[in-house]
Parts: structure tokens; C-alpha cells; sequence
């Protein structure tokens, strides 16, 4: 599809009866398309009510499935986090972010202190790399915020989600188990725990989930509202582990995505 759409680009530039019908030349239209699709991608990337509209109907959805009591909206201008209620839990913070390997999507948040669990939630349409990579490229950043002494927070978990996810443009392995929501069909999202802070200066090599041995509630919770049953939730449930060696500090990533479906990524020392 995107090859597609550089044809038809490059067919336009090549159109010159077109070009003259709207006051261009071929030469002009060269010499601003970078500009302009510098503009488009601004406009979009500046408006957030289409993510939040995403959001909160999903949120809904929880709601009305009754796997939450409640939730309540961030005001605006402020942070964008939503507050969840949930019986046994208590109060969940799901973080609304952009695509994850920017800085302000990454690094720029701090947990509430109201929250038992917290959440970064990626809702990235961006097609310029794979779902896997982008997670990778936030997950790098946040493996930097997890052993800085700048910051006393950490989240339990993050989540990469949007409305992209199991359309045509970003095909998902999970789609079976979609449900509709606003009119719409939703594949269940990509959740990953992460590690818990503590100990970060032993001088040992030591390693943070790198097994994914941490467990957390908010997950089962969630893929309750797409039909996956507790028994189930860890075949979709994925996690996020660093280690620390005389080499320097890894990272691993796994992501699950059904009964003997997974994809496992490590990176080089750093």
C-alpha cells in the first residue's frame, strides 16, 4: 500500500496538465512536497482527540463488561492520565502516550502516587517501523530512565495499542479475539510487564525479569474485555527484563500472543 502511494506521488509530479490546474509547476511541487509533508505529519502528530477518543471508548468498553468499576478522565491541558477503578485492585494509572521511541513518550512522565499499578500506553499509528521495533526503541529509553538516579518511579507495565492495530495497515496475529467497540473491531492489545526498581547499584552482575518472573493484576484485567479467560492471560501477556554485567547493561523483550506464539528479542550490551 505504501508503495502504491509513492507511485501515485510520483505520478502526480509527473503530471503537468494537473500541476498547471492548481497553480504548480513540476518544479514546484518538488521543491515544496518535503515541506508539506512535514506540515501534514504536524497537523496530525498535534492533535491528540482521536487517540484519547480511542482510548476512553475502549476504557468504556471495560467498563461497561464490567472488569472496571469506573474511570475517570484526565482534564484538559493536564497530563494525560486516566484513573482506573478496578474491585481488588484499586486504582490503576494508565499514562496515554504517542509512539514510543520519542523522549516526551518514554522518559517524560512520573507515576502517581494514588496508583497500586501504573502504565504507559503507546497509542503510535506511525507505519515507520514495525509494532516490534518501535516497542524496542521505547523500551531502550526506558531501560536508560530505570537505572538513572534522576528518578525514584518506575512503571508496572506498558501497552502498544491504537486504532491502526488489525486493520489492513498493521495486520495482528491476535485477531480472532477481537471485540467491537464503538462501532469498531479491536484486537486484543500488546501488554508487556516490566521489571520492578530495586538494587540498581549492585556491583554483581544481576538481572531485573529477565525471566519474566514478575506478575501484576491490571494485565488479566484487561484481556478479561477481549474473552481471554485467566487461565489464558499469560499466553498473551509478554515482558519486558534488563540485566547488568561487566559488559554493560541488556535487554530482553518477549511478546506473546497465543498458544505457542511468541517472539523473543535481546539486545547487545550497552
Amino acid at each position: 500500500m505504501i508503495d502504491l502511494v509513492v507511485g501515485a506521488v510520483k505520478a502526480i509530479a509527473a503530471d503537468e496538465a494537473f500541476l498547471r490546474r492548481r497553480g504548480l509547476t513540476s518544479r514546484d511541487f518538488e521543491l515544496a512536497l518535503p515541506a508539506a509533508i512535514q506540515r501534514i505529519r504536524g497537523s496530525a502528530a498535534a492533535s491528540n482527540a482521536d487517540r484519547r477518543n480511542f482510548l476512553v471508548a475502549l476504557l468504556q468498553h471495560m467498563a461497561t463488561e464490567e472488569v472496571i468499576s469506573s474511570f475517570d478522565k484526565p482534564d484538559y491541558g493536564d497530563d494525560t492520565v486516566y484513573r482506573l477503578y478496578i474491585d481488588g485492585i484499586g486504582s490503576v494509572a494508565i499514562i496515554q502516550k504517542g509512539c514510543p521511541d520519542g523522549a516526551h513518550s518514554s522518559v517524560n512522565w512520573s507515576a502517581p502516587s494514588w496508583a497500586n499499578e501504573t502504565y504507559l500506553w503507546w497509542l503510535c499509528d506511525s507505519l515507520q517501523y514495525e509494532p516490534g521495533e518501535h516497542v524496542a526503541k521505547g523500551v531502550n529509553r526506558l531501560r536508560n530512565r530505570f537505572f538513572s538516579p534522576e528518578y525514584a518511579d518506575a512503571v508496572d507495565g506498558v501497552i502498544f495499542h491504537n486504532p491502526t492495530c488489525g486493520t489492513t495497515l498493521r495486520p495482528c496475529p491476535k485477531v480472532a479475539r477481537v471485540v467491537e467497540v464503538d462501532g469498531k473491531k479491536v484486537p486484543p492489545p500488546c501488554v508487556w510487564i516490566m521489571p520492578e526498581r530495586h538494587d540498581l547499584h549492585v556491583e554483581r552482575p544481576a538481572e531485573w525479569n529477565w525471566t519474566g518472573n514478575r506478575t501484576r493484576r491490571f494485565p488479566a484485567v484487561l484481556l478479561s474485555a477481549f474473552g481471554i479467560d485467566a487461565n489464558e492471560v499469560p499466553l498473551y501477556t509478554g515482558h519486558v527484563g534488563f540485566s547488568k554485567g561487566q559488559r554493560g547493561t541488556r535487554t530482553t523483550i518477549a511478546s506473546r500472543y497465543g498458544a505457542g506464539r511468541s517472539t523473543i528479542f535481546r539486545s547487545d550490551p550497552r
